[in-house]
């Protein structure tokens, strides 16, 4: 049974309990319906564009591969959807979230054979253009980040609960997974920011 995290908490990913030979980090997310007698005549909720990205981090929280525009580089997103490894991968871009109960993106790990030289992997969502379409966190709901192992078993979930503090926010750091002696951890973290591109929190982690 999977452990449901408050943000926050941070659990051990245990190879005696899950097959830990590829871990599946699955996020999803639904966007706020209008409701009521207006919504006839509003027409459907404008799409919104949520990317994922992994940005994988030495033992000093940094990334060391920035590639050329970050192609080929240790940040998987929609333009670098594998990286030069084979060890991350992401399933790709889905443009319009919440079609189902399935995830809307996956970012595969393949932890056990991953070089020593990366301690922690990012996960981050950002709303594509949310500042000029007026589109933030405070308008999705159900979303969700979760690690499944190898035998499709569901670790941990951490669900993000409606708070005022994610309206006008655009970019959001929904977890991570971080090395832990000779494993990994898990950690929910739920930290939002009022900008819509996700190369402002690649800024930060850029050696200078």
């Amino acid at each position: 049974m999977a452990i449901n995290l408050r943000k926050g908490q941070t659990i051990n990913l245990r190879k005696e309990e899950n097959d830990l030979s590829k871990i599946t980090i699955g996020l999803g997310w639904k966007i706020k319906q209008k409701g009521g007698l207006m919504s006839m005549f509003a027409g459907k909720t404008k799409e919104y564009d949520l990317d994922a990205i992994a940005m994988m981090l030495d033992s000093n929280g940094k990334i060391r591969n920035m590639g050329d525009k970050l192609l080929n580089s240790d940040v998987i997103f929609y333009n670098n959807l594998k990286h030069a490894s084979g060890l991350v991968y992401h399933s790709g871009d889905n443009r319009t979230g919440g079609t189902g109960d399935s995830d809307d993106e996956q970012i595969v790990l393949h932890l056990s054979n991953l070089p020593e030289i990366y301690n922690r992997i990012v996960f981050v969502v950002t709303i594509y253009q949310g500042i000029t379409r007026k589109q933030h966190f405070g308008l999705v709901e159900n979303a969700y980040i979760r690690a499944v192992d190898a035998s499709g078993k569901e670790m941990a979930r951490y669900s993000l609960d409606s708070d005022p503090a994610n309206h006008e926010k655009c970019t959001m750091v929904f977890g991570d997974v971080q090395r832990e002696g000779g494993g990994w951890k898990f950690h929910a973290v739920g930290e939002a920011y009022p900008f819509d591109s996700f190369t402002e929190i690649v800024r930060q982690h850029m050696y200078t």
